[in-house]
């Protein structure tokens, strides 16, 4: 089971790092853009550590939460990276045309 969760998580993380590789090269003529993105992802990446750690806050983590501890982490990461993954894929879809708060995510 930790095996199979943690491959799951992996093939999250790549997922995650091939949408982020694409709106680099998708948006690379929009220097502010990327810089932003840049500081959002390096954000998010901190965001997601902290959650993980809220979520499993004993020192001895092994101790506390048993067994399963390694497999709930990857299936806790899996589901973050998942949100992530949906939330910058808005930049390389778009959105549905007359969201008036699109900012900078083009209409469909």
């Amino acid at each position: 089971m930790n095996k199979d969760a943690n491959f799951e998580y992996n093939e999250a993380d790549t997922e995650l790092n091939n949408v982020y590789q694409k709106l680099l090269s998708e948006y690379k003529s929009d220097s502010i853009f990327i810089d932003r993105l840049k500081k959002a992802q390096r954000i998010w990446l901190s965001y997601r550590d902290a959650e993980l750690e809220m979520k499993f806050p004993a020192e001895n983590k092994q101790l506390e939460y048993g067994n399963t501890y390694s497999m709930c982490v990857s299936i806790y990461l899996e589901e973050l990276t998942e949100q992530r993954i949906e939330k910058l894929k808005d930049w390389l879809n778009g959105i549905d045309e007359g969201n008036i708060c699109s900012g900078s995510i083009e209409a469909n």
